[in-house]
């Protein structure tokens, strides 16, 4: 099957990874370093850190500094690391992107700033500004349902222009407005809803960034696989066969750091608590998310 499919710039199959604490709530990593193996290991070519499900709104600028290091360290070469750096504040923005650069990340994955709502002219003025200012490339981070303010497709192809400004996490929900883009643009897109992570693909995107990676990495990677070689049929069966589990992960009404590390600890990986204001999923929610990954183990 030929493919004009454009360049992937942080790998195909992301995994937007958990940052394990230790029981004390302190940053563990030694389970980063871990846990990082053992999803490339089974299947992710890049990973993405310091992310919403990494929760970083929690972590302090050193701990955020520290887990890219300590991921580096644990993977070389073996992945892309795309450390996220967006806040609320330009400057802070600014200052975390030169700091992952320092630590060793291959890219910054930029949030539209939240909670002040700015118009589309200072969205894009904000994310123009962090990719003045650091060598990495960007990835933009569309997610209009936690931002508040989503980035315009007018304004997603007027920053496309940026040398440095390379690819999307979509999360915008907006098909028509992601084929907009992708039609006139050559930004890499990359999924950040899994169950997109076919139909975007299908139609040119680059990848995905994976919540449910964490529990299945190989199952996600596969997707995109079959569909690389042609096996359309098997590409879709498989994308239907990590629903169920995509549903219990992110559709139960829980953020899926809660989901992904309740399973996590449930199958031996580091994990950890989560920290306040998130709490705990409960022992049905856990049940339920281990009866699911088995039964798609199983299939």
């Amino acid at each position: 099957m030929t493919s004009t499919r454009g360049p992937a710039p942080f790998g195909r199959t992301l995994c937007a990874m958990i940052t394990p604490f230790t029981e004390e709530g302190a940053l563990d990593l030694d389970g980063a370093r871990r846990l990082a193996a053992h999803l490339v290991a089974r299947g992710c070519d890049g990973l993405v850190l310091n992310g919403t499900t990494g929760e970083s709104p929690t972590t302090t600028d050193e701990e955020k500094a520290r887990l890219v290091a300590a991921v580096r360290e644990a993977v070389g070469d073996r992945a892309a690391l795309v450390a996220g750096v967006g806040t609320s504040d330009t400057r802070h923005t600014v200052e975390l992107a030169l700091a992952a650069g320092k630590a060793g990340a291959d890219g910054v994955l930029v949030v539209t700033p939240y909670y002040s709502r700015p118009p589309q002219e200072a969205v894009a003025a904000h994310f123009l500004q962090v990719a003045d200012a650091s060598d990495l490339p960007v990835m933009l981070y569309d997610i209009p349902g936690r931002t508040g303010t989503r980035i315009e497709p007018d304004t997603m192809i007027r920053l496309a222009d940026h040398p440095r400004i390379v690819a999307v996490k979509d999360c915008s929900y907006d098909f028509l407005g992601t084929l907009k883009v992708l039609e006139r643009t050559e930004l890499a897109y990359y999924a950040g809803c899994d169950e997109h992570v076919l139909a975007l693909y299908a139609v040119g995107a680059a990848g995905c960034v994976s919540t449910v990676a964490n529990a299945v990495p190989d199952r996600v990677a596969a997707i995109l696989a079959a569909f690389d070689a042609g096996d359309t049929a098997r590409a879709a069966g498989l994308q239907r066969a990590v629903t169920p589990l995509t549903e219990a992960m992110m559709g139960a009404g829980l953020p899926g750091t809660v989901t992904a590390k309740a399973l996590l600890a449930r199958l031996g990986l580091p994990a950890g608590p989560v920290r306040a204001p998130l709490l705990p999923a409960d022992r049905e929610t856990a049940d339920g998310l281990l009866t699911a990954y088995e039964a798609l183990c199983a299939g």
